[in-house]
């Protein structure tokens, strides 16, 4: 009987089943609008982006005319909403409500992929205390900020559209703007009241439900329809297939390893190995999958981001004996489609992303990526090489212990172009390496970095590179120091490309002030004096793969915060050898 026989029946039918996990959000009521907003307070809640330093003074200045005793509590008392601190903000934002005295909150601006999930859940946390809100959403993002009210249990949240782009009008149309159309829309999200929607949820299956019967060629068009699948053809999930995947784990069916946003479906080890199977991984990868799904369920992580417009994905680094165990690739072509152990498990995460977490990027997804890019295929390290080269691995350097099976997982916003660089000194090496990878590449999005004050740039050196490095006695946090030291950029430059991006809140000096940059970025208040385009030395990720004949290495921009480098070790049931003798691997 052959594999595909054995998962259909005499007529070559699958029976497969769903790839989604169970909804763990509960449907809340909107809170009673205010039915007059004279003499009450209002708070102000700002991500910091799009001209809201612009947008709340005119918003201000025409609710005082219209309503005269009314008061404000500005953005400042808060902070920044979709800044490095937002996580304490959160906490803290119910207690300065209180102490405020605020009787409504005004949440903006949310004209990006992930400022309008956090505009949102600043407000879903205002509503959560019994309080008012409306959030003003840029007309791209009217149906992603639907995904995300859904996911946040609170449907029917008041919206006030600001029309267009705010980063591409002039003063003048940005003023009128407000004036006629955002601000009648804030007023009526504050005192309209607000019809609840009667939302009749349809049934969801539950893990072994059939949800399909068909043809190979009915099942691919079904996942497609269904948005469950990534535009490629999927293997169909049917039971015997999951089942297989669950041979390779100790762990039960029905544990839950977390929660991913905005969906805020539950990832479940049964519906891993469903996204497992759908992208074509072996049965023997599951325990890789789930230290994967480890991660991204992970908060500090932050995948209820990874629908934000840069496009960023998230990238595997697989260290540890099980890279030669699986057969993956970490050599020519490492980055390549081909190898099926690298692919798949590429592959696999996006689907994760796709189907647990939400972010499709169909007209109602949640996946606001301006152009983005394709998944990425696991980079697999060369631990021979490394070895060779007297270095630890780059597991080593997440802090695990030399030889352990861990994976990696950050988010990718942009890819260096293949740099070459000659000579058996290193610093010849190190200088052309600073200018392509550090200076052309990574010093546009530093300033990125610089706002949110997190940021891990990562380095994939070829063996032959490495080898020199290794020769001539440096270790890799020389590489790491020497592009701390010499890779710099203008303050005038890095803000005026922050203000580009939509970070207009965004000032060098304050951050330092605020330690979350450190004094090397004021040394003085020249507009142009120079400061670091990498924020810490020990922040630049090296990986040693790729093919040893050539002298290339590549350079992978991180998105600041969301997706910084998380790990976890492979955890491997305690007859794995016997189980992988079995599979015929």
């Amino acid at each position: 009987m052959t594999n595909q026989q054995a998962h259909t029946d005499p007529e070559g039918v699958f029976e497969v089943v769903w790839p989604l996990g169970k909804p763990t959000h509960q449907t809340r009521p909107p809170n009673d609008r205010l039915p007059d907003l004279n003499h009450k307070v209002i708070g102000e809640l700002w991500d910091y982006l799009f001209r809201g330093e612009e947008i709340f003074p005119i918003l201000r200045d025409d609710l005082t005319r219209l309503y005269p005793g009314i008061r404000f509590v500005t953005y400042e008392t808060f902070g920044n909403v979709h800044g490095p601190q937002q996580r304490e903000l959160m906490g803290a934002l119910p207690q300065l409500l209180r102490q405020h005295k605020v009787d409504a909150v005004i949440s903006a601006i949310g004209a990006g992929g992930a400022c309008t999930p956090a505009v949102l859940r600043a407000a879903a946390a205002v509503e959560r205390q019994g309080i008012p809100s409306v959030s003003v959403i840029s007309s791209g993002f009217l149906k992603q900020a639907a995904v995300i009210a859904k996911g946040l249990g609170l449907p029917d949240m008041a919206i006030a559209e600001f029309p267009g782009v705010p980063m591409t009008q002039s003063q003048a149309v940005l003023r009128e703007q407000v004036v006629t159309l955002l601000l009648p829309r804030i007023i009526a999200g504050l005192s309209k009241p607000i019809q609840a929607k009667v939302v009749l949820e349809d049934s969801e299956p539950a893990p072994r439900d059939i949800v399909f019967r068909g043809g190979l060629d009915d099942v691919l068009e079904y996942f497609h329809e269904h948005n469950w699948s990534d535009g490629l053809p999927v293997v169909p999930p049917t039971v015997a297939r999951v089942e297989q995947f669950l041979r390779f784990t100790d762990r039960p069916p029905n544990e839950v390893i977390g929660v991913c946003p905005p969906a805020n479906r539950e990832a479940s080890v049964w519906n891993v190995a469903v996204n497992g199977v759908l992208a074509g991984c072996r049965p023997e990868y599951m325990p890789i999958l789930l230290a994967i799904t480890e991660v991204i369920c992970d908060e500090k992580f932050k995948v209820e981001d990874a629908g934000s417009t840069p496009g960023w994905e998230p990238l595997i680094i697989l260290s540890g004996p099980i890279v030669k165990q699986l057969h993956f690739n970490s050599a020519q072509g490492v980055m390549r489609m081909g190898r099926q152990a690298n692919t798949s498990v590429g592959r696999f995460l996006r689907l994760m992303v796709r189907n647990i977490a939400g972010f499709t990027h169909a007209p109602e997804g949640a996946d606001k990526g301006t152009i983005g890019q394709s998944f990425l295929v696991a980079l697999a390290e060369n631990e021979e090489a490394v070895a060779d080269l007297g270095w630890q691995p780059f597991s080593v350097d997440q802090g695990f212990r030399a030889g352990e099976n861990v994976v990696t997982v950050q988010s990718v916003v942009a890819i260096s172009a293949p740099t070459y660089s000659q000579s058996e000194r290193a610093e010849e090496h190190a200088a052309l390496l600073a200018d392509v990878i550090g200076q052309r590449a990574c010093g546009y999005w530093a300033a990125v970095g610089m706002c949110y004050a997190n940021w891990h740039p990562l380095i994939v050196l070829s063996p032959s590179i490495a080898k020199v490095f290794s020769d001539s006695g440096w270790s890799k946090n020389d590489i790491r120091q020497y592009f701390y030291e010499h890779v710099k950029i203008k303050a005038s430059t890095a803000e005026r490309y922050a203000y580009g991006a939509g970070l207009t809140g965004f000032r060098i000096i304050q951050s330092v002030k605020q330690g979350l940059l450190s004094a090397a970025y004021h040394e003085s208040d020249d507009p142009d004096r120079l400061v670091p385009v990498f924020q810490r030395a020990e922040w630049i990720g090296i990986v040693v793969a790729g093919d040893p004949a050539r002298n290339q290495s590549k350079g992978y921009v991180c998105n600041h915060v969301q997706g910084i480098p998380t790990s976890r070790s492979i955890r491997l049931p305690a007859d794995w050898d016997q189980r992988l003798g079995v599979s015929g691997s």
